[in-house]
């Protein structure tokens, strides 16, 4: 059973104030960042109000009869946007007890040929609900404002770390492959039947998350001990990436973590957002302090989550994991292929 904790709060509007001490604001940071991988941030200046849109949002879309909702399915989509029915998305081989939408930058698919790579197919538009037409402007508008502040805390992240502010900086101008997700956690289905999502990493660089009040996100300590991220009033759940990791050499690590299923009676809503790279972006590795390095753990070795350094790669084997259906039908060819390697 997870025991009740406070995950570090971290007030990303004091790494610019000039009343600040930087070292020591730096030095809570990294820690944040290195011994948890999980903290809250607050002083971001995201209106509750679009906060409030968000998630008011999220119910709306939910609230649609089912063949509304299933107008965006994302069977549709070469490029796994859109609605995702509850029980067809997969952690570690287990059906994961939500439904979503799925979102990324508006864009237009690309006309790809057999030397190019696979994660260009990822390239795409969005789908919308004709039943909720604000939904688009208020996603968008979100999407831009969690984009700004991902990219304030990576900044911070890379003057912790002993490098340039703006060392990242390349891998995330327009092309950048940032992905947001709506999402609505139905009761579960039974008392034993408790998986929302199944434990996992992600594997961009960082994940912004805005919770409802109802709580259900569980944070794994190394000592494998899981932990509460108990919602915070108007602050926003940062974690760690698997891109962070390789770039870091494990000095700072990808948490996992999970979500509970609601009790009976209860039902949750969050919006992850998910600041990804450009897709062509190769991880290198850092030159970090020698302090810092020293105290690096290493890449984690896992044989069934193998980290690749290229960001689209690691992208595609992601997608076609947790999305079968999808990938069976769209990516059949990529599939084959990757049997075929094994």
């Amino acid at each position: 059973m997870a025991q009740p904790t406070a995950l570090p709060v971290i007030d990303i509007s004091r790494f610019r104030a000039p009343d600040t001490d930087c070292e020591a604001y730096l030095a809570e940071l990294r820690s944040a960042a290195h011994e948890v991988g999980f903290f809250y941030v607050t002083g971001h200046g995201v209106p509750a109000s679009l906060q409030g849109e968000i998630l008011g949002a999220a119910r709306t879309f939910f609230a649609l009869p089912e063949e509304r909702r299933l107008e965006i399915e994302n069977i549709n989509s070469a490029q796994f946007r859109g609605y995702t029915r509850t029980g067809t998305e997969y952690t570690e081989g287990n059906a994961d007890w939500r439904e979503q939408i799925d979102i990324g930058p508006e864009r237009a698919a690309l006309d790809t040929g057999p030397g190019d790579p696979d994660y260009l197919r990822l390239i795409g538009p969005n789908q919308w609900p004709s039943a909720q037409p604000e939904l688009r402007d208020i996603v968008l508008r979100w999407q831009a404002e969690a984009l700004r502040v991902s990219r304030e805390v990576l900044r911070a992240l890379a003057a912790a770390l002993g490098q340039d502010e703006g060392y990242f900086d390349q891998w995330f101008d327009d092309e950048a492959a940032v992905h947001v997700k709506i999402v609505h956690y139905p009761p579960r289905a039974a008392q034993d039947a408790d998986q929302g999502v199944g434990a996992h990493k992600d594997y961009g660089y960082l994940a912004l998350l805005q919770q409802d009040e109802v709580g259900g996100l569980q944070v794994q300590r190394e000592d494998g001990e899981w932990i509460d991220a108990a919602p915070v009033p108007g602050a926003f759940v940062f974690n760690i990436g698997e891109m962070l990791e390789i770039a870091t050499q494990g000095y700072l690590k990808a948490t996992r973590h999970r979500v509970v299923s609601p009790q009976a009676g209860v039902d949750r809503y969050s919006i992850p957002f998910f600041l990804g790279p450009r897709l062509d972006a190769v991880v290198e590795p850092l030159h970090l302090p020698a302090e810092l390095a020293s105290r690096g753990r290493g890449v984690t070795d896992d044989p069934n989550n193998p980290l690749l350094a290229a960001y689209g790669e690691n992208a595609v084997v992601g997608w076609l994991r947790s999305h079968p259906r999808v990938a069976d039908r769209w990516w059949a060819d990529v599939l084959v292929r990757q049997g075929a390697a094994r």
